[in-house]
């Protein structure tokens, strides 16, 4: 498909520049086929069946946006940390890379440096970090959160970020970006959920910064997705397929959450375990096999989550929904209102 197929007109004011408080206060689009209702996400209780499943994204977003000089010379150098190699090598997205060459070291401060080792083919770069500490350690002294480029490019990063750009659920450091679609869920909203005969489930997909890469091809066939490593262990699985055996609903929070069940769902649907790298792109003509639902926030345009929406519910469905969020003032993208997408 052509890629400007999934282009709309967004509003910039429409971009939340801040998460609202409290998180289960946001705004909810619940759309039922093609039929639309205005809610917020403490409404979710009412909003699924008893026995339905809810399934989060258990990855910690780590401190992997880092600024330094090279050594020998005065270049600033900006990374982006993307995706764990092994212990000590990390591929990164880099600014400023064309001033450096294989063997430059980049002093990030804090007593924390990297050797440049190789180029990837995408544009990546392979960065070493020195010593014998954990590299989470160094990104914790010279490292800030790695917020998303249309909210770094409006205002500074700070202190609130630590917080508001983590979920409840974040255990398993390892993403360069949020689970966005769990910003929402707090404390109470669990509570009610449980109260209410809803389950929930936990897997693990270390986010990358390849999520906030803009689509360059013109066509969606000539668009190569970054890989990221997730797992869904035994126990996960078997529980996601007694929920649907039943008759009740594996609900995805949060497009991470739906590309890692269908890259281990078979084509029978049954959910098998996984671990490894997955670089599934999902777009309008693919074949749901192993979620019934799915819960994210408001996408950029010509992006790969638009594509993945529109595959679910249809991109006409979905034209329509994000005109109507945009004409009721909805807020988009990663600290933005959320959508309920059942088809």
């Amino acid at each position: 498909m052509r890629v400007d197929d999934f282009d709309f007109e967004l509003p910039p004011e429409r971009i939340a520049l801040r998460p609202v408080r409290p998180r289960d206060a946001a705004k909810m689009l619940c759309v039922y086929g093609s039929a639309m209702r205005d809610a917020q996400v403490r409404d979710l209780p009412g909003l699924l069946n008893p026995g339905d499943c809810l399934v989060f994204n258990d990855t910690r977003v780590i401190p992997a946006q880092l600024e330094g000089v090279k050594l020998g010379g005065q270049a600033r150098i900006g990374a982006t940390l993307h995706k764990r190699i092994d212990l000590r090598r990390w591929q990164a997205f880099v600014r400023n890379s064309r001033r450096l060459r294989l063997g430059d070291v980049i002093d990030f401060g804090a007593d924390v440096f990297a050797t440049v080792e190789a180029r990837g083919a995408d544009g990546s770069i392979t960065l070493a970090f020195e010593g014998t500490e954990p590299v989470e350690l160094l990104l914790e002294r010279a490292g800030t959160m790695p917020l998303p480029p249309y909210i770094a490019a409006k205002r500074d990063i700070d202190e609130a970020d630590r917080e508001d750009y983590q979920t409840r659920f974040a255990r398993e450091d390892g993403a360069v970006a949020a689970p966005t679609a769990s910003l929402h869920f707090t404390d109470e909203l669990m509570a009610a959920l449980a109260a209410a005969g809803i389950e929930h489930a936990m897997l693990t997909l270390h986010v990358g910064a390849g999520t906030f890469l803009p689509v360059k091809a013109d066509d969606t066939n000539d668009h190569q997705m970054h890989a990221e490593w997730g797992r869904i262990d035994a126990a996960t699985a078997d529980r996601l397929n007694a929920v649907r055996a039943r008759g009740n609903r594996v609900i995805a929070v949060g497009t991470t959450v739906l590309r890692l069940i269908e890259s281990a769902a078979r084509e029978d649907g049954v959910i098998a375990p996984f671990e490894g790298d997955t670089a599934i792109f999902i777009t309008p003509g693919y074949r749901f096999r192993g979620i019934d639902g799915l819960m994210t926030n408001f996408h950029l345009p010509r992006s790969t989550l638009f594509m993945l929406v529109s595959a679910l519910m249809g991109l006409d469905v979905m034209r329509a929904a994000y005109a109507h969020a945009i004409a009721h003032d909805y807020r988009f993208y990663s600290y933005g209102d959320s959508s309920l997408l059942l088809p």
